[in-house]
């Protein structure tokens, strides 16, 4: 019993002392909501036409693993989160084109969802027609069009418009409109014609696309997106990055999008002051048919071409982005001068993506996207490890005298215990 209290003692107290050092962990909880403020705004647009009847998507059929996700989607939808449905090619079954691209509707409306209701109009659905794509696109803007929220359209679907008008000169139409929608695409199983199609959907509006083969994948991916409806829009301001550090543009705190070619180093400069952390990720989205494997690097160099710190990402062929990131604290300045000097940093990027092909297009290079963050260094207490372990070793420290004091306690009792043990 002795020793049961001093474990649990010993454990209480490092577990104490640990939350107590994270960053944040006295913080008081996040500001409510500004109840003034409109809430953002989601539509899912569902593809019901009648290719969705393959079952292909973990022995069940495209329709049912859609069925499936919108269930669990509509179960996690956050509070301040308005949502609707609106499908395409449920209801005209027949042979005629003009017919069948004007088949898009709204299933349900944009508002707070009664998760029944709402399941109950998804479950009634069955693949039937046409895949209106564009048309569909141009009604969910429409349903979206109120409010100064954020806006952001999910678009599920297993193939290619099927109708005349290209529906990524239609998101191109939806962006000029300066209406802050951004349109997310997610592909089922799909071939490369609908990836390409999918993916200058997703590019044109500032959106991503994504592809799924399973049903656990388009959930998560779905529910990832709604939450994020929640944050505001974030437009990357565009930029070109050169072959040497020395030329390169500079950088401030923000969101960045260039594009690299196959085998191209692309370099960017950022200031850093002392006493302050870079901190900086990079996207490379495949837009166009790849080989499986590849992989991303982001490095942090000096101007003189010492590496600093690097960060990198290998995929196989199962996602259609790789992302991978860095973080470098610059300490207080040690020297003897008046005003410390700011250390410049180079920033490379570079992928291994390759071609399938010569049919493959070289031009323009794969879009990425970069972000840059410069924030208080560790010695501001807002870390407990940032670079190494900075902060992080004084926990290290309480945790070996706690653990010390423990075997000492341990090996106290365990003696006394024997020499009771001996005198009975």
């Amino acid at each position: 019993m002795i020793l049961t209290k001093y474990r649990v003692a010993a454990a209480g107290g490092a577990l104490a002392v640990a939350l107590a050092l994270l960053p944040g962990a006295t913080a008081q909880a996040a500001d409510e909501p500004d109840a003034d403020k409109a809430p953002p705004q989601v539509e899912l647009v569902l593809d019901v036409s009648g290719s969705m009847r393959a079952k292909d998507i973990d022995g069940a059929s495209r329709m049912s693993a859609a069925k499936q996700s919108f269930n669990e989607v509509l179960d996690a939808v956050p509070e301040d989160v308005e949502l609707g449905i609106r499908t395409l090619g449920a209801d005209y079954p027949g042979e005629d084109r003009g017919t069948g691209c004007k088949d898009t509707r709204q299933l349900y409306p944009v508002g707070h969802p009664d998760r029944t209701e709402a399941k109950a109009a998804v479950a009634t659905l069955s693949p039937t027609g046409w895949t209106p794509i564009g048309p569909a696109l141009l009604g969910a803007a429409d349903d979206l069009k109120n409010g100064e929220a954020s806006k952001r359209i999910v678009l599920i679907t297993d193939g290619e418009d099927t109708c005349q008008r290209d529906p990524c000169e239609v998101a191109r139409e939806i962006a000029a409109k300066g209406v802050h929608l951004v349109v997310d695409t997610l592909g089922l199983v799909p071939d490369a014609k609908t990836r390409n199609q999918l993916s200058c959907i997703a590019e044109a509006t500032g959106g991503t696309y994504t592809t799924v083969r399973h049903t656990k994948e388009l959930s998560g991916r779905v529910k990832q997106l709604v939450h994020r409806a929640a944050d505001p829009v974030v437009t990357p301001s565009a930029v070109s990055g050169t072959a040497q550090c020395a030329q390169a543009p500079e950088l401030k705190t923000g969101l960045y999008s260039d594009r690299a070619k196959v085998g191209e180093h692309r370099w960017y400069r950022v200031e850093l002051p002392p006493g302050k952390e870079l901190r900086a990720a990079v996207t490379v989205s495949a837009d166009r048919a790849v080989a499986p494997d590849s992989g991303v690097l982001l490095r942090a160099v000096t101007l003189h071409g010492r590496e600093i710190v690097r960060g990198e990402a290998t995929g196989t062929g199962r996602t259609d982005a790789l992302s991978t990131g860095l973080r470098y604290p610059k300490p207080e300045s040690d020297d003897d001068s008046d005003e410390p000097r700011p250390e410049t940093v180079c920033l490379q990027v570079a992928h291994s993506f390759t071609d399938q092909g010569a049919s493959t297009a070289k031009a323009p290079g794969l879009p990425l996207e970069l972000t840059v963050d410069v924030v208080g260094g560790p010695s501001n207490g807002s870390d407990v490890a940032s670079f190494g372990l900075g902060h992080g070793w004084w926990l290290l420290g309480l945790l070996a005298v706690v653990g010390l004091l423990t075997g000492l306690v341990w090996g106290f009792v365990s003696r006394w215990r024997v020499t009771v043990w001996r005198s009975n």
